[in-house]
């Protein structure tokens, strides 16, 4: 029995609207890479393989694309992280804070470094939906758990329509990506797949 369902949990659908733009969260070297603690985890890695998916078709629609990665200039800037890892590599001269290098297109992407889990923490995000704007935001990226889950909060805030395509966000294990999902669905966003934000684009792409 699902008591959450039967309190009114994630009975609405909020759906899509008619501006898009793909936010994509943390797929640099120290996720995507098995050279790192927690990179090259299968979750991950599908994820990233699903959002270039989406990228390949979204950036020749226009659809605005902001890419962020997380780093710091030095460990006085660093917020207080109970991750070794995290304290260890996302430093100036440390490949694991680089972007993937399949992520990114400079000529048509916002790139942003980021310093707390949320992509629109202090950084040039707003701003840039804004000017494009969008009304429904599209989260990719790493962890389901973490940065995606602060930046899917931070976008209901910000009244967008939120949505999060589950194969291409993910985790160091299922089983707090299952968790996580099930818990903003419930709230603050719609879950759906790879293959209905290309059947949105498509449609959107023709009514536009």
């Amino acid at each position: 029995m699902d008591e959450y369902a039967q309190a009114g949990y994630g009975d609405v659908e909020i759906g899509f609207g008619s501006k898009p733009a793909i936010l994509v969260i943390d797929f640099q070297l120290s996720h995507t890479s098995g050279d790192y603690p927690f990179g090259g985890r299968p979750l991950a890695l599908r994820a990233l393989d699903n959002t270039l998916r989406l990228l390949e078709r979204a950036r020749p629609m226009g659809v605005p694309v902001a890419v962020c990665y997380t780093s710091y200039q030095n460990p006085s800037e660093m917020p207080y992280w109970k991750i070794k890892a995290v304290r260890e590599h996302y430093l100036p001269g440390d490949p694991a804070g680089d972007l993937d290098p399949r992520v990114a297109d400079p000529a048509h992407d916002l790139v942003v470094r980021k310093t707390g889990p949320s992509m629109f923490f202090e950084t040039k995000v707003q701003p840039y939906l804004v000017k494009h704007a969008v009304d429904t935001v599209i989260v990719t990226g790493v962890n389901t758990s973490g940065c995606v889950r602060a930046t899917v909060i931070d976008s209901f805030q910000r009244g967008y329509r939120t949505i999060v395509p589950e194969d291409c966000v993910g985790d160091v294990e299922d089983g707090p990506h299952r968790d996580n999902l099930r818990d903003v669905g419930r709230r603050y966003a719609d879950i759906v797949d790879a293959d209905r934000v290309l059947a949105y684009l498509a449609r959107n792409r023709a009514v536009a």
